[in-house]
C-alpha cells in the first residue's frame, strides 16, 4: 500500500503548531485502513495493532518502526506482545494529532506491507 502521505516529510513541531482538523483527520484516515483515533490521557492518538506469527516477528517489526521513527525524529508508543504490535502515533508537544502522525502511520503501513511480502516470498 503506497499513499501520498508516506512520501511527505515530517515538519518540526512547536507548542503552537496546529492540530489536524476534523476534516483532515477524516481525509487522512481514508488512506490508512485499520487505523483509529483513540483517546488516552485526554490526548487523541492514531493507533493500529499489527499481527505476526510469533515474538521474533513482532519485535523485528517494532525495531523497524523504531528505525523509521528515529530517522524522522518522531516517535510512537509501541506495545510489543507475542504475535502483535500496537503502534500509537501522536505529537507530544501539541498533545494531539498533527499531519506528521498520519505521515508516520502511512510509513508504518508500508513497512507492514513489505514485511508481509517478505514473509510470503520465504
Amino acid at each position: 500500500m503506497t499513499t501520498t502521505l508516506a512520501y511527505m516529510r515530517c515538519e518540526a513541531c512547536r507548542a503552537d503548531s496546529p492540530h489536524a482538523t476534523p476534516e483532515e483527520v477524516t481525509e487522512y484516515l481514508k488512506d490508512l485502513p485499520g487505523w483509529q483515533v483513540e483517546r488516552h490521557d485526554d490526548v487523541n492518538r492514531l493507533a493500529k495493532t499489527f499481527f505476526f506469527r510469533d515474538w521474533a516477528q513482532s519485535i523485528d517489526f517494532a525495531n523497524r518502526v523504531g528505525e523509521i521513527a528515529e530517522r524522522e525524529g518522531h516517535h510512537p508508543a509501541l506495545l510489543v506482545e507475542w504475535g502483535r504490535v500496537t503502534v500509537s502515533w501522536w505529537t507530544h508537544i501539541i498533545h494531539g494529532l498533527h499531519r506528521n502522525d498520519f505521515i508516520m502511520a502511512a510509513r508504518t503501513e508500508e513497512l507492514a506491507a513489505r514485511r508481509a511480502a517478505e514473509a510470503q516470498a520465504r
